[in-house]
């Protein structure tokens, strides 16, 4: 290594701590706001899985852009957070939920799932300013519904509902998240409550169906703890994401991932159906009577092509409706 090759190297260290520090600092920062944006998330793309994927891409494009908006206080101090309602800037809280708005439609778009309606389309109708009575009943249909029942909805419809009665928001800070008229709120909130409770009385029982034998067999090494025996069916370039935490490829390395399950004894696993993917249950403690997490596997002819762990992202959890053959 030449000189100048060396400075630069030691510059670029406390460069890299400096990165680090800050994007644990943003993390702990938005920390309580993550469930919340996430049970936004999952219901806008119908899926618990796929509504992680779009938190994390809001949060990361949220870091990158935080520069440009005034913030009033430094991100890091202690006084910036404010219990359940996360940051107590007027600014960060509609950035996240406006910037996970667009990545929800983004998401949709690239699977090429067609939306009835766009956001801009909601009509200005007005409509009666006094508190609606159904309110409750309306909450309840959405606390109710499946986290898929959703993308039903039209974009403007589907998010004033998950905003209005699954967390609870004002039509006014539901106006100002989406940039949009009061009247038009109340419009759009009023035809997607309709539309749910419709796709709440009209909803078939499903069948679900049995687990895959690589799946099936996959749960049954784990909760043996045959480490050989998982090994062996991992694919030579498998890939792990333990997701908000690392990510590994290839056997040898993906291999310590299972040496780190060795050490904790109280857990199993159990082949279920989550939004129509198949997925493996995990049973923190023999007592539990709903799963902490799950992991998703990829097969490809036969083998194990990806592990997606979502160990350390227990909210995804909470709203999960797993179905067990």
């Amino acid at each position: 290594m030449t000189k100048s090759e060396a400075r630069v190297h030691d510059a670029e260290q406390p460069l890299a701590a400096r990165l680090v520090e800050s994007r644990r600092e943003f993390l702990a920062l938005v920390a309580d706001l993550r469930p919340e944006l996430h049970r936004y998330c999952a219901r806008m793309v119908g899926s618990i899985a796929d509504g992680e994927d779009v938190v994390q891409e809001t949060l990361a494009r949220a870091y990158y852009a935080l520069p440009e908006f005034p913030m009033g206080s430094s991100p890091s101090a202690p006084e910036a957070m404010d219990g359940r309602e996360g940051p107590k800037s007027p600014r960060l809280r509609p950035l996240l939920f406006r910037i996970a708005h667009n990545r929800a439609l983004d998401h949709l778009r690239r699977y090429e799932q067609r939306m009835g309606q766009s956001l801009e389309s909601a009509p200005d109708i007005a409509t009666d300013d006094a508190a609606d009575p159904e309110d409750a009943l309306a909450r309840e249909h959405a606390l109710r519904a499946a986290v898929t029942r959703f993308v039903e909805l039209a974009p403007a419809q589907r998010s004033c509902v998950i905003l209005k009665d699954v967390l609870g928001h004002s039509l006014e800070e539901i106006a100002t998240l989406l940039e949009l008229s009061v009247p038009a709120v109340k419009a759009a909130l009023h035809r997607g409550r309709v539309r749910l409770r419709d796709e709440l009385a009209n909803v078939a029982e499903v069948t679900v169906r049995p687990a895959s034998p690589i799946v099936a067999r996959y749960a049954e090494l784990f909760n043996a703890r045959d480490w050989d025996g998982v090994r062996a069916m991992l694919a030579d370039d498998v890939r792990l994401d333990l997701v908000q935490r690392s990510q590994r490829a290839g056997r040898r390395d993906v291999g310590v991932y299972f040496t780190n399950y060795d050490q904790v004894t109280d857990w199993r696993l159990r082949p279920a159906w989550l939004d129509g993917v198949e997925v493996l249950a995990v049973y923190r403690k023999p007592g539990d009577e709903h799963p902490g997490y799950f992991i998703e596997l990829t097969t490809i002819e036969g083998s194990i092509a990806v592990i997606r762990d979502f160990r350390y992202i227990p909210y995804v959890a909470r709203e999960a409706v797993f179905k067990f053959a």
